[in-house]
């Protein structure tokens, strides 16, 4: 080692040729101009990234407020059915006393009270159709007690054994739901 040393002149006393000292710059010019990617290029990609990051979150946020909608649609109908519902419910005891007056009124020798109480009537049907609201015909039917409450019981010579002999309060049902179950008397088993 100590050989080549003394062979080689220190490099600050050597005088390069100008063609090498051109080489040499092209040479680290070169390695220094290693084919990057394109700036544009690079943000062409980074664009089209954050475009697709930006129609997932739209997307997202589409079907998000779809959910929305639909919950609240359903919210807003349940809601509804369930005010009709309560409606019909507290407006029974009215319909059942102007049954009772129809049925007082008769006997009447007034003529127009009568013709008066059965219109009044025949409205209140009316409205509980409009409502989907309709009476629980039961009489002479097996007791089923999904729809009726028994709190008489019959005897054997009022009819068959299981069944309604006699109905002491209308039930009804808006829909497929009991409203109000009807009081019935039943033949004992």
């Amino acid at each position: 080692m100590k050989s080549e040393k003394k062979n080689r002149p220190p490099e600050e006393l050597t005088e390069k040729a100008p063609e090498d000292t051109k080489a040499e710059e092209q040479e680290i010019t070169a390695e220094e101009q290693i084919p990057e990617e394109n700036p544009l290029e690079k943000q062409l990609e980074e664009a089209n990234a954050k475009t697709a990051e930006y129609l997932a979150m739209a997307q997202r946020v589409q079907a998000d407020f779809e959910n929305y909608r639909k919950r609240n649609e359903t919210v807003r109908a349940d809601a509804y059915a369930e005010g009709r519902k309560d409606v019909a419910a507290v407006m029974l005891p009215v319909l059942d006393n102007l049954e009772r007056a129809v049925e007082a009124a008769a006997g009447s020798q007034d003529e127009a009270l009568k013709n008066g109480m059965e219109l009044v009537l025949k409205q209140m049907n009316d409205v509980y159709q409009k409502l989907d609201v309709t009476a629980i015909h039961r009489l002479g039917e097996k007791f089923d007690p999904n729809l009726e409450n028994a709190v008489l019981q019959g005897t054997e010579d009022e009819g068959e054994p299981g069944t309604v002999c006699q109905v002491l309060q209308k039930g009804y049902r808006i829909g497929d739901k009991v409203l109000r179950h009807a009081m019935v008397k039943v033949v004992p088993e």
